[in-house]
This record gives structure tokens, C-alpha cells and sequence, in this order.
């Protein structure tokens, strides 16, 4: 792996490192305006602060090691999981649901990766700390973040407290670790009244880790990121920015024959906001986006090359958009209305079998850009709420969404091109769909609790990689045909209830999901040929947590979830579905020094469908994954106001383990992990971490 000049800025505004613990009781939008580092915060396992809604502060401390990318951030939310790759660039998965069921949104604008073999998820070009907060939406209980959002959404975002006087804030942070971690963030704001402008820089590197049983994995990455704002604030109410941000990156992949040595990022991004233009008027707000994304895999830049050297680069370009206003029509009412569109282009170009690294460097620079497929959506949405009683609150939304897909492919799979073209080419495939939901709340014990239930409707159309694959009518990789006219949108109907409490010492809450879901997109890797099939599915599962507050200093927290889907179509259980989870955790806490543990179990999964799975490479179920427990120990200690330092073990006992998502091992040259095993998880991983916080 190149390692690049270190970068020292600093970044964060950080505090309390705690384990399985609850959210400090803040609005959505106190991470944006400007914590101290004295507040109580959570790291490990943030509960929900409203039904289906869990919102945190990517910007404090966490266990295990500060997240690097947007999906190790996501893991410690219940109900996330991650399919694992090796060091980075994993795929978030929430309640089992993975790929373009779950939105992510970075500051309100909608990405995709570039990478037909799904190394780079969206989550990949995000670092969390460079973000002010992390929104996730459970269910298809929200219209407002994007189409098709059938398992929920995530909301990375930025917020800049207006400046009332000339003043600055500077944060940052240094995090070093075991097997060469290294994380620099740091993010500068400076104003007045009337401008501001912020610019951010992130830098993230690390070496091949090894597991608890002392072999080395395939796992080393680079990544840094550049980005600036500049702001106009006439008043408290008006807004208008301009923003832009590059990255770039490479990383070695564990799971496959092929490394990313290019993950390139541009994106610019216009935004209007504007607050309590009339009594009825609460907010109207519009932005407009463009993301590129470049990225080059190749089996010669990151490992020891073979007798033959391939290179592939595929690239993306997004532009979208969105309009809303949120009216009050009286005092107990509030909706939101608007559109959001988009549009993006997936081009790809390559160079296979060539004879060195520079004659395959120079052949796909040279060969051109094809464009293989295109997407629109234009979509209509309103939400609303309406307090029908002193206690009770119903909630509904509504969409609409007018999709198109064309096929640009010459042949489906690159062993069916000879005498095989592609059969979809040039065609388009159109579709309107709905999503809406209903959910009624009700509080409970004078404001210390509320129950809710609700019943929501998604329809998702097919993305682009479950329309690479092949017809479920194909017998013969001689006969492959392409699967894009004959996927079929996914829709699904879910119910969700829970419970949230806050009563003296005990706190915590309760979400259970129900859903079925007709036309659920399954691939199938195995046998041969790869296969995008519609089936019906059941899905059930939820979230729990539970804290005590023992006394001032200490508390313990236990968090759970837990997932089962039935293949109702093939009476087998539904593929990539993670095992039942746990955490608990103790700490201590006296404003000036703290210490925790935190004790994270995993069940044994024995549910499979061998051979099926999702969008990502090879993300098939192969083999069950024992049962395993994983201690961490953390500690920290506020120099001052200003400043906070924080240690931590992750893995203390060296346990030799493998996440039963985690993607199968590759025979990469120069190292011992069996071609079809698991990817392992590093073994005991030392870290700390310095932040600081001036303004």
C-alpha cells in the first residue's frame, strides 16, 4: 500500500468515550450547533429519541477504534450489520436489508458507487467525523428521504451555527492504533452575521491487519478527503451555500482477485434555505447536486501480480435535485411537500490479460468510455403530522416516483459476449410506483414514554446491480440473457410498533417489525449462471435497550437485535440475514475521567440459503458461522474543556473470529487465508485518540 505524507490537522469535537449507553437527551439539532465536551453522549448503542428515529454525533468518541468509513460508523447503531470485505469499504445492511433498499444520503444528496462488484457502497466516500450528525430512519415509515427506502435511510449531514459576531471554530483530531491506524480530521469555521466559510480535510491509512490467530489479511487502505463551503446568512432564517468536495483513496480487498487502487470523488453542491416566511410558511428549501465517481480496480497496484495483469474502470456521474416546503396549516398540524429528482449515467471501460501493469495502465486510459446504463427518477412527496388528541399524534406520508431505465450493454456477462449479445440492448424499462405509510403515537406517564405502531408501503424498482445479472430462464452460460426487463420492482408491506421510556434510573426501547414483501430481488451466485430472480419474502425482527443508572458516575446498558427472513417462494431461509446480537456494557463516568467495557456476543447463524445472497460480490450464504464474544475496554480523560484524550483495546482476549456477513477469503499471493473461509476480524487492536475543540 502507497503511504502517502502524513497530514497532522486535527478534528472533533469530542467527549465522554462511553460503552452500550443512551443517547443524551438533545434535539436532532444540537450536534450542528456546538456541544461541549463535558455533555453525556452515546458511542456504542444509541436508542431511538423518536419512534424509528435514532440520531447521533459522528463527531464524539465510540468503541471500538473511531470509525473510519460510513458503514464501520453504522455498525454500532442496533440493527445494523455490515458485509465485510476486509480493513474498509464494507456494505451496511439494516434489519437485513442491503443495497438500494436501505438510502443513504449525504448532506441531502442521493450517490451511488461506481463499482459493478460493489466496492465502493456509498458509504465508502464517507468519513463520519468530517459530518455534524447521523439521522437513521427505521422501516418504511418516512417518504421525505428518497425512493424505494423499503428497510429505512441514513442521513449524513452538516450544519453550520450562524455566526452573530466575527468568531472561528476549529476542531480536529489524531487517532493512532495498531497495525499502522492513523486518522487525521479537521474541520475550520469562521464567519460573521453575514458569510461563513468552513473547510474540512480527512485523512484515514492503515497496513494489513492480522487476526486473532496471527495471520495477516489482505486489508491495508488509504483515504483522504478535501471540502469547502461558503455561506450567505442575511439573517437567522436565510441561508444560501455553495460546496465542494474531493476525495481520493485505495484499498486492498481480502475477498476477491482484485484490489481498488483509484476511488476518486468530486462533488459540488448549491443549497437555499429559508425559515418562517408566514404563519403558514414554516421552511421552504431547495438544492441542486453533482457527484462523480471514478474508481479502478486492478490485480497488480496493491498485490503481487499474476502471470497476466486486467484492469477495470467504471465511472458514475449523479445529478439531482430537491424542492419542499413544511407548512403549519394550524397549531397542532405540520406537512411537508415537495420534489426531488435525478439523474445518473454508469460508463465503464477496461483492460483484460495484458502482459505488464503498464500496458495495461495504457490500454484502459486509451480505450474509450461505454456507457452501459442510465437512470431518471422524478418524485412527488408529502408528509404530515397532526396531534389528534393532548397525548396523540398521527403521522402519514405519500410518494410517487416515476422511474426509467435503458440498457446500453452490448453483452451481458463478459463470457457471454461471443455470439451472445446482448438481448435488452437499447431497450428501456419505465415504471411508476407508490410508497406511503400511516403510524399513530401516543405518549405515555406525563411525557416519560410513548408507544407507537404503523403500517408502511415501499415499492422499489431494480438498481443497477441486480439488472447486470442474468434472466431466470437462462439454463446455460451459452444462452445467458439479460435480467433487466424481467426483475420486477420490489414492494413491500411492513408493520412497526415499539415503545420508548424514560422513568427515574431506567431508560430505553423497544422496536418490532413485521413484513412481507412480494417480488423481493434475490441473486443467485451459485450454480452458475448468476441469476436475478423476483421471490416473496417474510421478514420479522427488532431493536431493544435497556439502561440503569446506578448513580451519578456509573451506569449499564444492554442492547439486542435480532432479524429472521423465510423464502416463502423456495420454503428456505431467506440468504444474508445476520445472526441475533448483544451488547452490554458498564461505565464510569466522573466529568474528568471515565472507563467502561463493553461485552458483544453474536449467536450462531445456521440459516442459509447456500448460493444466494445480494448485490455484492459473491455475496452468497456458503457455510454456518459459529457463535463468538468479542471484550473491548475503553478510558478517557478531559485535560481541559478543550481538549479530551482517549484510549482504548478493542478484541482484549485476541479472539479469532469472522462476522457471519463477512464475504469469503480470495487466494491473494503472499498470504494464508483459505480461498472460501471468511474473512477474519483484526485480533487485539490497541488505539488512542486526541481531540480538541476551540472557538
Amino acid at each position: 500500500m502507497t503511504q502517502r505524507g502524513r497530514l497532522l490537522s486535527l478534528a472533533g469535537v469530542l467527549s465522554l468515550l462511553s460503552p452500550v449507553a443512551v443517547l443524551a437527551q438533545e434535539s436532532p439539532g444540537t450536534a450542528a450547533s456546538g456541544s461541549t465536551l463535558l455533555e453525556d453522549v452515546v458511542v456504542t448503542a444509541p436508542r431511538s429519541v423518536d419512534p424509528l428515529l435514532v440520531v447521533t454525533d459522528p463527531k464524539k468518541p465510540q468503541q471500538p477504534i473511531p470509525a473510519h468509513d460510513g458503514a464501520e460508523y453504522l455498525k454500532n447503531i442496533p440493527g445494523f450489520s455490515v458485509i465485510r470485505k476486509g480493513g474498509t469499504d464494507g456494505d451496511p445492511i439494516l434489519r437485513g436489508m442491503a443495497g438500494s433498499r436501505l438510502n443513504i444520503l449525504l448532506d441531502g444528496q442521493q450517490i451511488f458507487g461506481g463499482c459493478g462488484n460493489r466496492m465502493d457502497p456509498p458509504t465508502a466516500y464517507v468519513f463520519p467525523e468530517s459530518y455534524d450528525q447521523v439521522k437513521v430512519f427505521k422501516g418504511p415509515q418516512s417518504v421525505l428521504n428518497g425512493p424505494g427506502s423499503s428497510a429505512g435511510a441514513v442521513l449524513f449531514e452538516r450544519a453550520i451555527k450562524r455566526f452573530t459576531t466575527p468568531g472561528y471554530r476549529a476542531q480536529g483530531s489524531l487517532t493512532v492504533g495498531s497495525f499502522g491506524r492513523n486518522d487525521q480530521v479537521g474541520d475550520l469555521r469562521g464567519g460573521n452575521a453575514d458569510v461563513y466559510g468552513q473547510f474540512t480535510g480527512t485523512r484515514t491509512d492503515a497496513r494489513d491487519y492480522k487476526d486473532g490467530g496471527g495471520r495477516t489479511i489482505h486489508s491495508a487502505y488509504t483515504r483522504w478527503s478535501t471540502g469547502a463551503a461558503l455561506g450567505w446568512t442575511p439573517s437567522d432564517d436565510g441561508l444560501i451555500e455553495l460546496s465542494g468536495i474531493h476525495s481520493e483513496g485505495e484499498a486492498a480487498y481480502a475477498d476477491r482477485t482484485m484490489d481498488g487502487s483509484k476511488f476518486d470523488r468530486d462533488n459540488v453542491a448549491f443549497k437555499v434555505v429559508k425559515k418562517n416566511l408566514s404563519p403558514l410558511f414554516k421552511k421552504v428549501s431547495g438544492q441542486l447536486y453533482y457527484n462523480y465517481v471514478d474508481h479502478v480496480m486492478d490485480n497488480y497496484s496493491l498485490r503481487t501480480p499474476g502471470a497476466t495483469f486486467s484492469a477495470m474502470n467504471p465511472d458514475r456521474t449523479t445529478t439531482g435535485g430537491r424542492l419542499d416546503a413544511t407548512l403549519a396549516p394550524d397549531e397542532k398540524s405540520e406537512l411537508t411537500v415537495g420534489v426531488d429528482f435525478k439523474r445518473d449515467e454508469h460508463t465503464a471501460r477496461s483492460a483484460m490479460m495484458q502482459m505488464s501493469a503498464a500496458a495495461a495502465d495504457a490500454a484502459y486510459r486509451s480505450a474509450s468510455r461505454d456507457e452501459d446504463m442510465r437512470f431518471s427518477q422524478f418524485g412527488i412527496f408529502a408528509e404530515g403530522s397532526r396531534m389528534v388528541t393532548e397525548e396523540g399524534k398521527v403521522v402519514a406520508g405519500l410518494r410517487v416516483d416515476a422511474h426509467e431505465a435503458k440498457d446500453s450493454r452490448n453483452c451481458v456477462a463478459a463470457t457471454a459476449c461471443a455470439g451472445n449479445p446482448n438481448n435488452t440492448k437499447g431497450e428501456s424499462d419505465r415504471e411508476t410506483l407508490y410508497s406511503g405509510f400511516g403510524r399513530y403515537e401516543q405518549d405515555l406517564w406525563q411525557g416519560g414514554g410513548k408507544w407507537y405502531v404503523g403500517l408502511g408501503h415501499a415499492e422499489r424498482t431494480p438498481d443497477y446491480w441486480e439488472r447486470l445479472e442474468g434472466d431466470p430462464a437462462t439454463s446455460t452460460a451459452a444462452a445467458y440473457k439479460s435480467a433487466f426487463l424481467t426483475t420486477d420492482p420490489e414492494k413491500t408491506n411492513q408493520v412497526d410498533a415499539g415503545l420508548l421510556w424514560n422513568s427515574g434510573p431506567w431508560s430505553g426501547s423497544v422496536a418490532a417489525f413485521y413484513g412481507k414483501i412480494e417480488d423481493y430481488l434475490l441473486i443467485r451466485w451459485t450454480p452458475v449462471p448468476k441469476l436475478s430472480r423476483n421471490i416473496d419474502a417474510t421478514v420479522m425482527g427488532g431493536e431493544g435497550d435497556l439502561t440503569y443508572k446506578l448513580n451519578d458516575q456509573w451506569r449499564t446498558s444492554l442492547a439486542v437485535s435480532y432479524v429472521r427472513g423465510e423464502n416463502d417462494t423456495d420454503d428456505k431461509p431467506l440468504a444474508q440475514q445476520p445472526p441475533l446480537e448483544a451488547k452490554w456494557g458498564v461505565e464510569y463516568d466522573d466529568k474528568t475521567h471515565s472507563a467502561g467495557a463493553v461485552w458483544r456476543v453474536a449467536a450462531r447463524q445456521d440459516r442459509l440459503d447456500v448460493g444466494s445472497g445480494n448485490i455484492v460480490l459473491n455475496g452468497a450464504d456458503t457455510v454456518e458461522t459459529p457463535g463468538f464474544g468479542v471484550l473491548s475496554l475503553h478510558a478517557g480523560w478531559r485535560t481541559s474543556k478543550e481538549t479530551l484524550l482517549t484510549a482504548g483495546v478493542d478484541n482484549v482476549l485476541d479472539k479469532e473470529y469472522a462476522e457471519h456477513l463477512s464475504r469469503g477469503g480470495s487466494a491473494v499471493p503472499g498470504y494464508l487465508v483459505p480461498t472460501g473461509s471468511r474473512v477474519n476480524e483484526p485480533g487485539r487492536t490497541v488505539w488512542v485518540k486526541f481531540s480538541v475543540d476551540f472557538e
